[in-house]
């Protein structure tokens, strides 16, 4: 992931490293192993990653962020409805006609666009997730639909100038433990807060499935934005890395949808690594320090990064 914050909010920037944009990384290598599942929306990639499990990819704008369908013999999950650039559902809907509920791995922007359109979305109980239940208005996220930050036109129909994050309504809190039932499959919520106060985790214990959101996902981790607590990151971290011994798989949010359960574990090191102070890091525009590992990175402010100088969110 390439950006910088502003006022809170997450705006984008273009590319920057060796000059490249991220569209010159298209496709992305980790794809090519997947099955692809043809849509008549061509905004989204569809993709088999499990067994009743499908990752709806956008990769014409540069978060590249991925939602899940996850799906039981009684119920299904929509993990995250991405962008909100073009409508979700009817993609959706084509993959399953079983109800549907929402859960957000987390709710920055990029992954609550289209919870407007669903009937259940099931959220944290936090005080942050109540505020971005409210959307937000043009001016705080015109910059994602900005030329910079697209590899292709928008869809037809797409207005730039009208693009937003309509509000939705939370029709039922979520807590750490709880299990969602879809019948042959349960899916249980797991509490990460850290990169928001909101940030869940998926766990499907008899497949061995996580769905990470974006407490990990190859490529750069955004750690330096105001609403992130790196005390809790850590916690959180830990606790995910506890599991890898009975994971099978990893399920993350940006950039390519499936990671080896080993990668936790090199994550919990990297943090630990950075918080010491035993890696130097890439100085990056905007105040931010880049620290590099084998296919991911931890990007965070100069200012906290290895110095001792935590960084405290929101909270609940």
């Amino acid at each position: 992931m390439l950006a910088a914050a502003a006022a809170g909010a997450l705006l984008c920037t273009a590319p920057t490293e060796a000059g490249e944009r991220w569209c010159d990384l298209l496709p992305r290598s980790g794809y090519a192993s997947l099955e692809r599942i043809p849509v008549a929306d061509d905004w989204f990639q569809v993709y088999r990653v499990a067994k009743g499990v499908y990752a709806i990819y956008e990769p014409y704008q540069f978060q590249e962020v991925i939602s899940y369908l996850i799906t039981g013999s009684e119920g299904a999950i929509l993990f995250d409805t991405g962008m909100g650039i073009s409508p979700i559902r009817p993609v959706v809907e084509k993959l399953t006609s079983l109800p549907i509920r929402v859960v957000n791995s987390h709710t920055h922007f990029d992954h609550v666009g289209g919870n407007a359109d669903f009937d259940v979305v099931l959220g944290m109980d936090t005080r942050y997730t109540r505020r971005n239940a409210a959307g937000k208005p043009h001016d705080e996220v015109r910059d994602e639909v900005a030329p910079a930050a697209l590899c292709r036109p928008l869809p037809e129909g797409v207005d730039a100038e009208s693009y937003r994050i309509r509000p939705f309504k939370i029709s039922a809190f979520l807590k750490d433990g709880d299990l969602l039932d879809l019948g042959d499959r349960r899916l249980e919520v797991l509490g990460v807060p850290g990169h928001t106060p909101d940030a869940v985790a998926l766990l499907d214990r008899e497949n061995g499935l996580l769905w990470t959101g974006d407490t990990f996902y190859e490529g750069e981790i955004w750690l330096f934005v105001p609403e992130t607590d790196l005390r809790a990151y850590r916690k959180s971290v830990r606790r995910l890395a506890d599991l890898v011994p009975s994971l099978r798989l990893l399920l993350t949010a940006h950039n390519t949808p499936v990671a080896e359960p080993r990668r936790l574990e090199e994550l919990k090191r990297a943090f630990e690594s950075v918080r010491a102070g035993s890696i130097q890091p890439h100085p990056r525009e905007g105040g931010l320090a880049e620290y590099k590992f084998e296919g991911f990175s931890l990007l965070l402010k100069r200012t906290e990064a290895g110095q001792g100088k935590w960084q405290i969110g929101y909270g609940q």
